[in-house]
This record gives structure tokens, C-alpha cells and sequence, in this order.
């Protein structure tokens, strides 16, 4: 009796296998998935089978020497229902294999009982609706073929004449015992394969879920470091949780030593305790703390920052930390800050225009009548009248060139060459040089390509740089006029032989009324810039002291619209 029970416990054991062998090979993460019908765990499970029909039929035995033990008809019978039919008829045949070898006793008819041949039909029609079936449906089509099989095995014998079941003794219980355990184990035995399936598929499912959120936060990430706003997150405690690259460069500005780890283990407080006040401090710290929808600006050291917030919900609806997205005003009240001097300059330029317009006409008729008193008086008082005059003259001047700085009109242009405009002003400009012990140098390009030009806005230009760089030179000096093409511009050169200019100079030569002469109004050259810019032109400057100045107007030119204009004019 006991060493029935040992045997049943062993043959138990031998048939339980598979899904050990199955169970810890799925846990070991070993099979490459190609769909979800798990085809690789379904051959892995099919070997897993084939082992176990292996063991059992090693071990295998009879109860009292009468009803065979081999419980290989649970892995077979399993793999079978479980695999496609190519893999059943292989699994099969190495049941009716292994049983040839081991069968105790042995012999075809015993073989035939003892694998349940007459059932193989009907375990195979019954595939296709095994594998559709939910869990339930599938431990009873294991049952529709497995009881049947069972109770033959273990009612041969008494069709043999040799029946055990006369009496109600210990040996017929254990049998009896034997084919309820049988049964069961196949139904427990589909359960762990279902349920092992199902935790990989949660397993997978889950693996994909981390991986797409790991994906999405990937995105999101790069997103919140491609827009151009300064965001952080911050915990319950006010702790940063995440920023973005534009937050942490915005930190550094204040504070460059600081790491993204280093930010990341302090509250957030604590990055702007130093630059600002204790007031503001605690407005912001009032901020962290109440996790609502705020909207506040602060300043800190020179800068000046608008900062929204917003709650993060949790999945109860309770705030699980806060959002804070800074903005910096700094530039944008700068600024808003310059514009509003823009408008009252306008505003006062304007002005400016208009009174010095009118000043014109009294200054005409003053003028006037000086030159009427000084006929009438004596020839002692010309030189008199004649610095009136010329002071008179130089107020006249300087109202000229304000006005023309002033005027916004839209001046009249026409296609022409820059060198003829020069050659034009060359007897001119030789004549103010003859005057000053001076020589000019004209390095004039004729093919240069025609330009649109207000001629005598032009000609204001080049006579303004030409005579400053006269004035910049001693005797015997030499200024030199040159144009050329640079590229898509058309460029020409004024260089003097003068002192130079210093590098603190140079930056405020445009500023209106800034001057380095004795007796200069300083609006000369911010007309000439007023002028190149109307003609989409720029200035430029470089100058050596001691060795003189060369100012570059450039004109930008289309090839196209020359090559037509060109054409028109042939």
C-alpha cells in the first residue's frame, strides 16, 4: 500500500514537471515573441511535454500489479490540445514511442489501453474549439477525453477477469483516489498554464505601457526643452521635481556653479533667496505653498520675471505638487522702457521741426535788415555785422541740417551709378582740398551696376564724408574716394590720412549732436546714416589713430532688376 502511494506521488511529480520546466522558463524572460499567439512559448511548452512524457513513462508502473500507472496521458493530451497539428501527431507518436519502451506490462493491446489511442480522434476535433474556449471550456474538453481514457485504463483489468473492485477495500479507494487525482491534475494543470500565460501577457502589456510612457515623457521632455518658456515642477514640499533646459539656463544666469542634481535636492525657494528681498521672498514662498493658480511678477537682482503656476492633481483630485513657468520681462520692459523715450523723442523732434521751421523766417528778416544797416553805417562797423551775419549763417545751417535729420518723407529715386554722382562732385570736392593745401585720389569703378538713388541725398552724403575727412587732416593729406563691389553690394570708400578716431569715439559718432569738433553741431553723420538707411544702405567705420579713417557706405543692389533695367535702357 505504501509503495502504491509512493509510486502515485512519483508519477505525480514526473507529470507536474512541464509546468515547473514551463513556469521558470517563461519567468527567465528567454522567448522572443513574433505575435500574440505566443507561437514560441507554445513549442517551448510542447518540449516542455515531451520531457514530462519522458519521465513518467520511465517511472512508470501498476497499482497491485493489475491497473497501469503512467500519468504521461496529462503532458500529451495537454500538448496536444495546446499545439497545432503538426506539433500533435509529433507528440503523439512520441508518446506511443516512449510507452512501447517503458509500458509495464508490455505489448501492443496494453499500449494501445494505456495511451488511449481510440481517443486521439476526438482530441484532435477537439483542438480548434480548445483554443477558442475561455479557461472553463478548456478544463472540460480536457475532461471530455481525459475521463473516458482514464476509466478504460483502469477498467481493463476487470475486463481481464481481474477485478480489484469486489470489495470495498483500501486498494479499490487508492485506485479510485488515482483516477480522481488524475482528473483534477489535468484541470489544475490547464489552470497554471492559463494563468501563467495570461501573467506574461500582463507582463507585456505592462512592458509596453512602460515603454510607451517612458516614450511619451521622452517627448514631452524635449517638447518642454524646445519651447522657449522657462517651466519647473516642484513636489508637496516645494522640492523641484523636473525643469526644462531653458529654466536651467535661467538659473545659471544667477547662479552658475549650481547642477541640475545639485537644483533638483533643494526647495525651490532657495534658487532666488539671495537676489531678492525678504518681502518678495515670502510672497514666493506663499506661492509654493498654496498650490493654486497664481500669476505674480518679481523682480530679482536687475531682472524682472512674470511666473504663472498651476496645481498637479493627483489621480483623488488632491494637489500632488505645482507647476511654475517664469518668464523673463527683463528685455521686454527694457524695452517697452526705450519705446516710450522713442515716443517722446518723436514727439519732441517733431516739436523741435516745427519751432525751428518757424525760427527761419524771423532769423531771414533779421538778417535782411543787417545787411540794409550796414550799408548806412560807417566802414569801421563791417567787421561787426559781418560776425553777426556769420553766426547768423551758421544757425541757418545748423536749422537745415536738423530739418533734413527730422524729415520723414519718402524721397524721390531714380536708376543710377554711384561713381557718376562722385565723378559729378569731384571738381567740388577738389576745390575744398586746393583750399586746405589737400589732394583727392578717385579710385572709381565704372562698371558698377546700377542702384536706385535719390541723387541729391546722395550727393549730401558723399560731400558730408569728404569734407569731415578733410577737416580730420593737416595740410598735404590725401582723401581717397573709391568704389567697388562687394558681393550683392555696391560699396564706396572715403579714407583720410587724419588722426584717427578712438574706439570710445566711434561708438557714439552717430548719436545726434555728439561731435569731436571745436565748433561741430553734431548732425552731420547722423544724417548720413539717416540717409543710408532710407537707401537700405549701412556705415561703417574703422579707423587707426594716427593713421586715419575710412568710412564704407553700402548700397544693396538685385541682379535681376539690373539686368532688366539694363535691357530698358539699351
Amino acid at each position: 500500500m505504501l509503495d502504491a502511494v509512493k509510486d502515485i506521488l512519483l508519477q505525480i511529480l514526473s507529470a507536474s514537471s512541464f509546468i515547473f520546466l514551463f513556469q521558470w522558463w517563461l519567468d527567465q524572460s528567454h522567448i522572443i515573441r513574433r505575435n500574440r499567439q505566443f507561437p514560441d512559448d507554445q513549442a517551448l511548452l510542447i518540449i516542455c511535454c515531451a520531457i514530462s512524457i519522458t519521465l513518467c513513462t520511465i517511472f512508470s508502473t501498476t497499482l497491485f500489479g493489475v491497473v497501469y500507472l503512467n500519468l504521461a496521458i496529462l503532458p500529451a493530451y495537454i500538448g496536444i490540445l495546446y499545439g497545432n497539428f503538426r506539433s500533435g501527431i509529433s507528440l503523439a507518436a512520441f508518446f506511443m514511442l516512449c510507452t512501447a519502451l517503458f509500458s509495464v506490462p508490455p505489448g501492443i493491446g496494453n499500449m494501445v489501453v494505456n495511451i488511449g489511442v481510440l481517443m486521439f480522434p476526438l482530441l484532435f476535433g477537439f483542438v480548434r474549439p480548445f483554443k477558442k474556449g475561455k479557461i472553463i471550456q478548456k478544463i472540460g474538453v480536457l475532461w471530455a477525453v481525459l475521463a473516458p481514457s482514464m476509466l478504460f485504463i483502469v477498467l481493463v483489468p476487470k475486463m481481464k477477469g481481474r477485478n480489484i473492485y469486489e470489495t470495498l477495500s483500501a486498494d479499490t479507494l487508492l485506485v479510485t483516489l488515482y483516477l480522481f487525482i488524475t482528473i483534477m491534475l489535468g484541470g489544475l494543470f490547464i489552470f497554471c498554464i492559463e494563468t501563467a500565460w495570461d501573467k506574461l501577457q500582463i507582463k507585456e502589456q505592462m512592458k509596453g505601457i512602460s515603454e510607451k510612457f517612458k516614450l511619451e515623457s521622452e517627448k514631452l521632455q524635449q517638447i518642454t526643452d524646445a519651447v522657449q518658456l522657462n517651466i519647473m515642477s516642484m513636489d508637496d514640499s516645494g522640492y523641484v521635481t523636473e525643469l526644462n533646459e531653458f529654466m536651467l539656463k535661467l538659473i545659471h544666469r544667477h547662479y552658475p556653479e549650481l547642477t541640475r542634481e545639485t537644483i533638483m535636492s533643494q526647495p525651490a525657494g532657495q534658487l532666488f533667496r539671495k537676489y531678492i528681498d525678504e518681502q518678495t521672498y515670502s510672497r514666493l514662498e506663499n506661492i509654493v505653498r498654496s498650490k493654486q493658480r497664481t500669476n505674480a511678477k518679481i523682480t530679482c537682482a536687475t531682472s524682472t520675471y512674470q511666473i504663472y503656476t498651476e496645481p498637479l492633481p493627483q489621480d483623488s483630485g488632491i494637489p500632488g505638487g505645482i507647476v511654475m513657468i517664469v518668464k523673463d520681462l527683463t528685455e521686454e520692459a527694457k524695452l517697452r522702457s526705450e519705446l516710450d523715450n522713442v515716443e517722446r523723442l518723436t514727439l519732441v523732434g517733431q516739436m523741435a521741426a516745427g519751432i525751428t521751421h518757424e525760427i527761419r523766417n524771423p532769423m531771414a528778416v533779421v538778417r535782411g535788415f543787417l545787411q540794409l544797416m550796414r550799408e548806412k553805417s560807417p566802414g569801421e562797423l563791417d567787421s561787426y555785422y559781418q560776425i553777426v551775419m556769420d553766426e547768423l549763417d551758421r544757425a541757418n545751417a545748423i536749422i537745415n541740417d536738423f530739418l533734413s535729420l527730422a524729415q520723414t518723407r519718402v524721397s524721390d529715386k531714380e536708376m543710377v551709378q554711384l561713381h557718376l554722382i562722385v565723378e559729378e562732385l569731384s571738381p567740388l570736392i577738389w576745390a575744398d582740398a586746393n583750399l586746405r593745401g589737400q589732394s583727392i585720389e578717385l579710385r572709381l569703378n565704372p562698371s558698377l551696376l546700377l542702384l536706385m538713388l535719390n541723387v541729391r541725398e546722395i550727393k549730401q552724403l558723399v560731400l558730408n564724408l569728404a569734407r569731415n575727412g578733410m577737416e580730420a587732416m593737416d595740410p598735404k593729406g590725401v582723401l581717397t574716394l573709391e568704389t567697388r563691389v562687394n558681393e550683392d553690394r555696391v560699396e564706396l570708400m572715403i579714407k583720410d590720412t587724419g588722426g584717427g578716431i578712438s574706439t570710445s569715439q566711434i561708438e557714439n559718432l552717430f548719436v545726434p549732436f555728439f561731435t569731436t569738433k571745436n565748433h561741430g553741431t553734431g548732425l552731420g553723420l547722423s544724417l548720413c546714416l539717416s540717409i543710408a538707411e532710407r537707401h537700405n544702405g549701412k556705415i561703417a567705420v574703422e579707423s587707426q589713430e594716427g593713421v586715419g579713417t575710412v568710412f564704407t557706405v553700402s548700397f544693396p543692389f538685385e541682379k535681376e532688376e539690373n539686368a532688366a533695367t539694363t535691357r530698358l535702357l539699351k
